[in-house]
This record gives structure tokens, sequence and C-alpha cells, in this order.
């Protein structure tokens, strides 16, 4: 029999079945790199980590990955890509877009009971100044409380352009960062509906880069993409397959399925999706769906739970040139993402009582140091307020080195978002959260909440939410 420091096996053992994660150590002749490490390199071999399922099952790998002299950031440099199969089938790609280490975790299908092989190979479509990639405590684990949600998850194709475009486009654009699912009650007894969203790092098309910090508070696209109804035994129900199309449409889902995985492929420079897969793509993406979006937070939330994608988000825009040099929150460009205000709201509209456009809330804020300037989220742009209810996410521009001890005050200010006024009220009940972006564009903690209600009419369109 093999040692253990030969052949590293695993065993699901009856706390794997509860979700526990399983300890994956490649032997250190696989492992080329420190114990508890794996290193994949440019022209290198392939490495295996070799581990047992005992039940049929979902599983999912995890670990820190980092690609010295890697950044997204730089052209020429902007990540490494690592391919993972499974006992041979190609299932994930990984792009790994820093050299700092990030917590990453992918899905590996599904996998029966007995050995199985995971096997990472540096890949093409890795840029020229990437050459390693290190992926420390990998894990592999089979969730048993997400397994439904696992069982169900996409699998997203990477945007080709085909006939015509860069295979491998989504190495340095538009890349899919991470994933989530909710689900809901479907309306037959012991259903119900489970739907997935993708997180990328961008839209090269669609809602331009000040209108999305503006009315989205973030410059990171956030897609449903798939969504389906399932029976009481978690087998998908027959014609129930939907997914956004081209142009935000929902249509059925008519592709093919890998198990109960439907392959789609982002399609458009929006990252919508088709369910007809371009001939022979290089790139294929299965995220980690099992986690979901806490009840009455906006979506944003999600990126939150995962700091790293707001610096990928602001790299990107940097390195293609969408960023005023030097930022001015005077303009309506987008400047450095550091000197923005990242705020979660909620509101709720009331009826309208006349005719005309919907009103929407924009945040204002005021310094200590010129408290007659109102910077405002939407830059006096009326479709820039924010029209849809529940929790919203938005940004305020202020001046280079702003901290949240400068602030005065924050408002909310009603805004029809196009001509006329239906007079509807609009109720904020709270802040969720507000946060600058540090040297390193990472999330500091949040220091603004509130609770309360404030409704603004036509007679009184602002009021303060919050001051220290």
């Amino acid at each position: 029999m093999r040692s253990r420091a030969r052949h590293a096996v695993l065993a699901v053992t009856g706390a794997a079945l509860a979700g526990a994660p399983l300890a994956l150590t490649a032997s250190p002749a696989d492992a080329a790199g420190p114990p508890g490490t794996i290193s994949v390199h440019r022209g290198g071999p392939a490495r295996s980590l070799p581990f047992t399922a005992r039940r049929d099952g979902e599983a999912v790998i995890s670990f820190s990955a980092s690609a010295p002299g890697v950044s997204w950031v730089r052209k020429g440099a902007e990540s490494a890509v690592v391919s993972i199969a499974v006992d041979g089938r190609h299932v994930t790609d990984l792009v790994v877009p820093s050299s700092d280490p990030t917590p990453r975790s992918l899905g590996l299908g599904h996998v029966g009971k007995g050995r199985h092989k995971v096997t990472l190979r540096f890949a093409k479509g890795s840029a020229p100044a990437a050459r390693r990639v290190t992926l420390r405590r990998p894990q592999v684990r089979m969730p048993a409380a997400d397994a439904l949600a696992l069982r169900h998850a996409p699998v997203v194709v990477g945007r080709t352009g085909w006939p015509f475009g860069d295979p491998y486009q989504n190495a340095t654009t538009d890349t899919p960062l991470i994933a989530w699912h909710e689900t809901r009650p479907a309306a037959t007894p012991g259903h119900q509906i489970i739907e997935y969203s993708v997180v990328w790092s961008n839209e090269d098309g669609g809602t331009d880069t000040p209108a999305l910090m503006a009315r989205w508070g973030r410059t990171t696209d956030i897609e449903w993409i798939y969504r389906v109804e399932v029976d009481a035994s978690g087998r998908r129900v027959d014609g129930t397959a939907v997914y956004q199309a081209p142009m935000h449409l929902t249509l059925k889902f008519t592709g093919r399925y890998e198990g109960d995985h439907p392959v789609l492929q982002t399609c458009t420079q929006n990252n919508n999706m088709c369910d007809v897969i371009s001939p022979d793509p290089p790139l294929r993406f299965l995220l980690d769906a099992s986690r979901t979006r806490p009840d009455g937070r906006a979506r944003e939330v999600v990126m939150d739970r995962e700091p790293w994608t707001y610096r990928i988000a602001a790299q990107e825009m940097v390195r293609e040139g969408k960023i005023e040099n030097p930022s001015d929150p005077a303009t309506r460009e987008v400047g450095d993402q550091r000197t923005y205000l990242f705020v979660e709201f909620a509101k709720a509209t009331g009826a309208a009582t006349g005719t005309g456009s919907v009103p929407g809330v924009a945040l204002g804020v005021r310094l200590r140091s010129a408290p007659s300037t109102l910077y405002r989220s939407d830059h006096d742009e009326p479709t820039w307020s924010i029209d849809r209810d529940g929790a919203v996410a938005t940004t305020v521009e202020l001046p280079e080195g702003t901290t949240v001890s400068d602030i005065a005050s924050i408002e909310a200010i009603r805004r029809p978002t196009g001509s006329g006024d239906n007079g509807a009220p609009a109720t904020v009940t709270s802040i969720n959260r507000g946060f600058f972006l540090d040297d390193s564009y990472l999330p500091q903690a949040s220091s603004i909440g509130w609770n309360g209600s404030v409704t603004l009419t036509q007679a009184a369109p602002s009021a303060i939410l919050w001051h220290p």
C-alpha cells in the first residue's frame, strides 16, 4: 500500500457529508512547491490531486490562488489561466488575475462513488508575463446543504466573439468572478425555483461606466443567467428552464446538459447568454454557486463578501482607460474609485398621484470643510437616480483624500427620472453600509449605517439620513 506522502487520498467522511471541508494535500513530488501548495508552470507538467468519494454527489474545490508577475491592471500581465479536469474531463478553468493570494472556489461537477483525480495544467490564454500559478491550501468538499444548488449550476462557456473574435478574451476582460443562487417556492407544492447569477469584472457593452457607478454602485456586471424549477426530489421539471438571452430576453433553454448542468455561453458584450455554443471554445467556468444572497440586501453584498472583486473591477477600469485623471467630482466621468463612497440603502416608491415619470432617489454628501457643496450620486443626471425598489447600491464621488470623518451629512434626494413627475412619494428606510476603498482598492470596514423612515415628496424632495 502506498504511503500517504506518496498518494494523498481523500475519504469523504460523515463530517464531509455535512459540508465540512476536506483537506486535500498533494504529495511533495506532485505539488512542486512547499507543503500544502501546488504550483503549475508554463510549459511544465500537469499536477494531480487524487481523492476518494464515498457517495455520489457534487464536488467543490477551493484554494488561495496567486500568479507571480501577474496584475489585472497591466496590459500583457492580466492573468494566468489554469485548466482543471476531473478524471481526464475538462470541467472548469481558473483565471488568476493577481500576484496576491486570492480565495477562489470552483465546482468540479458530479462525481461518483470511488476514486477520482483532479488535474491542473497551466493553460493557453495566459498573459505573456504569467509564468507560474500557486494554489495554497487546496480543499475539496461535497456540501450536503447546498448539493441541490450545485447540481443544477450552469457551466458558463467563455466569450469567443465567434467567428472573428478572441477565444480567450475572458482572460483579459469581463472575466466571470463569482456566482451565487437564490431559491423561492414554485406554484406546485413541494417544488422550488432556483435562479443563478454571476458577477463579471465589467461589461464591454451595455450601461456606460459613469451610469454603472451611479445606478448600481459598482463597475462590475451582475446578471441572472439561468433559472429552473425542480421537484421535491430535486429533479428538473421539463420545460421550466430559462436563461437571460441577448437584449435581456428570457428564453426557454434548449441547449445541452452535462448531467444536470446546463451549458451556456457568454455571447454578447454585456454578458448575456446563448444556449448554442460556438465551435471548440477553449474556456469554460463552473463557479461555486453554493452561496446565496441574504434576504433584504442588494446583489452587491455578494461582492462585499469577496472584497478582491472590487480590486479587479477597479484595475480593469484603469487598464482600459476608463478612469478620469485627475479625478474631479464635478464632472460626470468616473474618477479613481478610491475617491468614491460606496453606499447601500433601501427604498420604496408609493402610488402615483398624477402623470409623468417615476421618481428615483439619489444620495447627496456634504463635507465639513464645504457644507454648501452637495456631491450627488446621480451627478444631477435624471436617468442616473435609482427608481427600482428594495435594497440598492450607489456611489458618490468625493474629493481625493476624503474619509468618513470628513462627512458632515448624507441625504436622500427625490428626482424624477424623465419628463414630468407622477407625484409618487419615495420612502427611504435604511442605509445598510457605507465604505471607501483603501489604497489597494479593497473595501474598508463600513462605519456608516442608519435605520428609520423618511418619505420624500414633491413638496419635500430631500432629507438628511445620516450624520456623525
